[in-house]
C-alpha cells in the first residue's frame, strides 16, 4: 500500500475504494454466468476466460471480487476489516497481554487485582528511585554499553502500561457505578419535586376552603341583610295602611 492510499484511508471522509467502478450491470451478468458454469465443479476453480471464453469483454481480474462478503467467516473470525481498520463484531477491551504488552496482573476480573496493582505500584517507586540513583553516576566509558538508567526506564515504562490498562479494565466498572448514581439522584430528584408537588397542593387546599368559607360568610350576610330589608317593608306596608283606614 503506498503512502497515498494509507492517507486516504486515515482520511475521516475516505473517498469509496477504487475498484467500485467495477460493479457495472455486465460485469455482475458475467459473475451470474460464472456461478451458474462452475456450480457444479468440485475441482479447483478453472480460469474464468476459458469458462466465458464465449463472452465478449472478460476483464482480466478474477471475476469472484465482486461477491459480497462472507458473513460467515466474519462471524467464525469475529472482525473485519474497513478502511484499513479492525472491527470486532462483540465490543471488548483487548488486555495487554492481547496487545503484545507484559501483563503483570491478573487477567480475569473475578480475580482481586488490588494486590497486584499495589505490587505494581511498589515496584514504580522503587525502580524510580533507583533510576535517579543511575543518573547520578559517571557515565561508562564503553559506549556499546547501555546505561543502566536505560533498563530502569524500559521497566517504569512496563510497570506503567501495566496500571493504564488495569484502569481501563476498570471503564465499564466506573460507567457502571456512575450509571447507578446518576439514576439513584434522577430518582432522589423526582420525589423532591413530587413531594414539593403535594405540598403546594395542600397548601393550595387550605387556601380554597378558606375562600369557600369566605364566600359562604358574605352570602349568609347578604341574605340576612334582605331578610331585614324586606321585614321592613312589610312593617311599614302595615302602618300605612292602618293610617289609611
Amino acid at each position: 500500500m503506498d503512502d497515498d492510499q494509507e492517507a486516504e484511508l486515515r482520511n475521516p471522509f475516505p473517498s469509496p475504494p477504487s475498484h467500485y467502478a467495477n460493479y457495472t450491470s455486465r460485469n455482475l451478468k458475467l459473475l451470474a454466468l460464472l456461478r451458474e458454469r462452475t456450480a457444479s465443479s468440485t475441482d479447483p476453480p478453472p480460469n474464468q476466460r476459458d469458462v466465458l471464453s464465449d463472452q465478449p469483454d472478460v476483464p482480466e481480474w478474477p471475476l469472484t471480487e465482486l461477491e459480497p462478503p462472507r458473513v460467515d467467516w466474519i462471524r467464525e473470525e469475529g472482525h473485519y476489516n474497513i478502511f484499513g481498520d479492525t472491527w470486532f463484531l462483540k465490543e471488548t477491551i483487548p488486555s495487554l497481554a492481547e496487545m503484545g504488552g507484559h501483563q503483570l496482573y491478573p487477567e480475569d476480573l473475578a480475580v482481586d487485582r488490588r494486590p497486584a496493582l499495589l505490587s505494581i505500584l511498589r515496584s514504580m517507586l522503587l525502580t524510580y528511585s533507583s533510576m535517579l540513583k543511575s543518573m547520578l553516576v559517571a557515565p561508562s566509558i564503553n559506549a556499546t554499553e547501555p546505561p543502566a538508567w536505560q533498563r530502569e526506564v524500559e521497566w517504569i515504562t512496563v510497570l506503567a502500561q501495566n496500571i493504564m490498562a488495569a484502569a481501563n479494565d476498570l471503564r465499564p466498572v466506573q460507567a457502571r457505578a456512575s450509571l447507578e448514581l446518576m439514576m439513584q439522584r434522577q430518582v432522589q430528584m423526582r420525589r423532591q419535586e413530587t413531594k414539593a408537588i403535594h405540598e403546594k397542593c395542600d397548601t393550595l387546599e387550605v387556601q380554597l376552603a378558606e375562600l369557600r368559607k369566605a364566600t359562604q360568610d358574605i352570602q349568609q350576610a347578604e341574605y340576612a341583610k334582605a331578610q331585614g330589608a324586606e321585614s321592613e317593608v312589610k312593617i311599614e306596608d302595615v302602618l300605612r295602611w292602618a293610617e289609611e283606614i
